[in-house]
């Protein structure tokens, strides 16, 4: 009897504990943990305070709390309102390891590779991130809402801000990237470049892209919600043969659920058509396959072909209010051999989530693992080392992020991709050669994202 009874018992707890594993975490937290987005932590989860030694400051607002002084509104070029302050920190070849700890493995690369053209100038913490209070009342409310399931990769609960700000798992805060404030729209011109070991500049493909948000729909809520965050619109203008070309994306929030829809007309088949392929890693041929399409904007796209777990939170150091990156229209200054100029380059120390992705046992992926440095004030992806099938470091990605004034809020912007086998680097969103940047104004209808807009709009 007694060993029926302790069969039952191990029986019931076995199932207990799948049970268990298959039910949707439960990261939305208590009404106590929710209100330290208004006391300890920032109004989008944060560390508040600044650090011990005060190298990084509180935060007090972000940029809202500087006048953009030389700014002529959406789409004009962002002023530095930090051009006046003063490098405190040079690193180079010589001072490496007392500052390793501090750096990436993709930057420590450069340094190993690069050592005398190579160097990191370190400026004055600015913690310039901001957002609209809507979006900070919006964040307050996902943390009471916001549910994710690990396995199925599914959240709920979740719209128009940070859905989870005092993250639990490595999902949650890759999420938190994906779901990041953007604003509702976005338009720019951008042409890709690719640089050789010999410094000798290709530029790749480009033209104007527009994007929705429709999770940040200020007038939207969860409930009359799509279920889409992200709409995009890309239309090539050059090289002079891809002239007219078209590529459409929806993205859903649950894209492990229901998957990316893409579409793409090719002038040489003058038809629009499904593309499936444009996700994962698919090479993006924007940038001559020297980066896939997930890796644009540092991450995008599907994150369930990966484990996803924190590794740490600690302070390093990081691009940030990149502005100088963005001012100078001269190609040939910026884009030298192996690495972009780092006269131009502003790095700052700063406190970060450190996420590291494996691959699931099944699943197919080029990158076998991807390590991402994000931003605590703003969700941001700064820094992504990924690696191939044998563990080497294979592709590493650098984000210069900047605030864009007109939402207030880091917005997309310029990211490096350095490809360590080829020895080239490309360069993503770059539009400081157009004398203008990002415009947040320009919201399209719906129906500017469809298949039936491309058919109407006559393309060759």
């Amino acid at each position: 009897m007694a060993n029926y009874l302790f069969k039952k018992i191990v029986s019931i707890c076995c199932f207990l504990i799948v049970l268990s594993l298959a039910m949707p975490g439960q990261a939305k937290v208590s009404k106590e943990e929710a209100d330290q987005l208004k006391t300890t932590l920032t109004s989008l989860g944060a560390e508040r305070q600044g650090n011990a030694d005060g190298t990084i400051p509180p935060w007090d607002g972000g940029i809202k709390t500087i006048p953009p002084i030389g700014y002529n509104g959406p789409g004009s070029l962002y002023p530095d309102p930090y051009e006046n302050d003063e490098v405190v920190l040079r690193i180079t070849k010589d001072n490496l390891n007392q500052y390793s700890d501090k750096l990436s493995e993709g930057i420590k690369e450069l340094f190993k590779r690069f050592p005398d053209t190579y160097y990191i100038d370190v400026y004055p913490t600015r913690r310039s991130m901001a957002a609209p209070e809507w979006m900070y009342e919006n964040t307050h409310k996902n943390a009471l809402t916001a549910e994710a399931d690990e396995n199925t990769m599914i959240i709920t609960g979740a719209y128009g801000g940070v859905p989870f700000p005092i993250p639990k798992n490595g999902f949650e805060i890759v999420m938190n990237h994906l779901l990041r404030w953007l604003g509702h729209g976005i338009h720019y011109e951008h042409r890709g470049l690719i640089i050789d070991s010999s410094g000798r500049i290709s530029p790749g493909e480009g033209g104007p892209v527009w994007f929705k948000l429709p999770y940040y729909d200020k007038n939207g809520t969860l409930e009359n919600s799509n279920g889409y965050y992200m709409y995009m619109f890309s239309l090539m203008t050059a090289p002079p043969r891809k002239n007219g070309e078209v590529i459409l994306a929806l993205d859903p929030v649950n894209m492990a659920k229901s998957e990316r829809k893409a579409w793409q007309y090719l002038t040489g088949q003058r038809r629009v058509r499904r593309a499936p392929s444009i996700s994962y890693d698919t090479p993006n041929t924007t940038f001559g396959g020297h980066i896939n399409y997930d890796d644009q904007y540092m991450f995008n796209g599907s994150p369930d072909r990966y484990n996803w777990k924190i590794i740490d939170k600690k302070e390093m150091y990081i691009p940030y209010n990149c502005y100088k990156v963005y001012l100078e229209p001269d190609l040939k200054k910026r884009f030298i051999a192996n690495h972009p100029n780092p006269e131009y380059v502003r790095w700052e120390l700063h406190r970060v989530w450190v996420v590291e992705g494996t691959l699931k046992e099944g699943s197919r992926h080029v990158y076998n693992k991807r390590r991402f440095i994000i931003d605590e004030d703003s969700w941001n992806i700064v820094l992504s080392d990924n690696y191939d099938a044998q563990g080497e470091l294979w592709r590493s990605l650098v984000f210069h992020s900047k605030v864009s004034y007109d939402l207030p809020g880091i917005s997309l912007g310029e990211v490096i991709g350095f490809e360590f086998q080829r020895g080239v680097y490309i360069v993503q969103t770059q539009t400081s050669q157009f004398g203008k940047d990002l415009n947040h104004e320009i919201i399209e209808d719906d129906s500017f994202f469809t298949p039936e807009n491309i058919r109407r709009r006559g393309l060759r």
